[in-house]
């Protein structure tokens, strides 16, 4: 596409140094050249003429190559467009799929953990109840008084 831009200014600067040059080239021949006033002036008038249709012609012609490469790099930027859009939807899809499936594993863990927590919670408590219980027990024991019984004879 460089490429076409380049031959397509390579064009236009050719086009225009030819038409100055013609230009040059008719105004001088028309000057030197031995006519009467009036040819002159006719040959002068019909010179400007043909200048300017050549001028439209090289401008419409430029106009046409300039459309075309407009319409080529409108295309090209629609393509661009469309295959960025379709990536980053891609993206965008694979992105959320993968936070949900982190959000459930994570979910799933945090439930685990807090079974297990909540199981290791409640098993100090029972060892604590049970160390308490004993230890009340054991301090009836010492604290009670010891009675003998007496032999009789």
């Amino acid at each position: 596409m460089g490429h076409d831009r380049d031959s397509g200014d390579n064009i236009s600067t050719r086009l225009t140094f030819f038409l100055v040059g013609a230009g040059i080239g008719a105004v001088l021949a028309l000057l030197f050249a031995p006519k009467s006033g009036e040819e002159l002036r006719s040959d002068i008038a019909d010179a400007t003429r043909k200048g300017i249709d050549r001028s439209k012609e090289a401008a419409q012609q430029l106009g046409t190559k300039a459309s075309e490469y407009y319409d080529t790099a409108r295309e090209t930027a629609g393509e661009y467009y469309e295959a960025t859009r379709e990536k980053a939807t891609e993206l965008y899809d694979t992105a959320t799929a993968k936070a949900g499936e982190v959000v459930s594993k994570t979910r799933d863990v945090a439930t685990r953990q807090a079974g297990s927590i909540q199981a290791a919670v409640e098993a100090g408590k029972k060892a604590y109840v049970e160390e308490k219980r004993k230890t009340e027990l054991s301090g009836r024991t010492e604290a009670a008084p010891t009675y003998k019984p007496e032999k009789t004879m």
